[in-house]
């Protein structure tokens, strides 16, 4: 058993004692409470389940991120003196790989191909300036109904421009597949 599965059943036996601790003082103070105090106390008890699923899953991502590094140490050691070192597949958050920046590529070359100015579209979307840019740069997510409205502008289908996203993310996903196999 490692150390996370370990720390899981402590945390889940830890969890069902004093979830049966609980029970006992709560059905004795819920007779004495008011409609208003008892949804007081009921939220109270969600906003601190909440806190503690987002502490565990803090320490998952943290455990996993150690034992991450781990590996990749224990792989760079005999890497170093058998061959160069070995470059990570790019992940779907890493900038080389991008669903954002792909949307935001698509618009632009939409825009420019039909010679259309940042201001033009975003005056017809009904968006600002500055936020049309930032989507198209991949720094903002446009959302469905922004989305819309920035297609209608440029005078294309939604499904189109879907459709062109989803190509690029196929190259994508390809290429990453490539590297990652190139490097095995």
């Amino acid at each position: 058993m490692n150390v996370m599965e370990t720390r899981n059943v402590q945390q889940q036996e830890a969890a069902r004692a004093a979830a049966v601790k609980e029970t006992a003082v709560r059905s004795r103070m819920t007779r004495e409470l008011t409609p208003e105090q008892r949804r007081a106390i009921e939220m109270r008890r969600q906003q601190i389940l909440l806190a503690q699923r987002n502490r565990r899953i803090k320490e998952e991502r943290e455990q996993a991120r150690l034992d991450w590094e781990r590996g990749t140490r224990a792989d760079a050691a005999p890497a170093v003196q058998e061959a160069p070192t070995r470059q990570v597949e790019p992940a779907p958050s890493d900038p080389t790989f991008s669903l954002r920046k792909i949307q935001g590529e698509v618009l632009r070359e939409l825009r420019t191909s039909d010679h259309k100015t940042l201001r033009e579209v975003s005056q017809k979307a009904g968006v600002s300036l500055g936020y049309l840019s930032e989507v198209e740069r991949g720094q903002k997510e446009a959302s469905s109904e922004l989305l819309v409205s920035i297609t209608q502008a440029l005078g294309v289908k939604l499904s189109q421009v879907l459709t062109m996203i989803a190509e690029r993310v196929a190259r994508a996903e390809d290429a990453a597949q490539s590297r990652a196999d190139a490097l095995r």
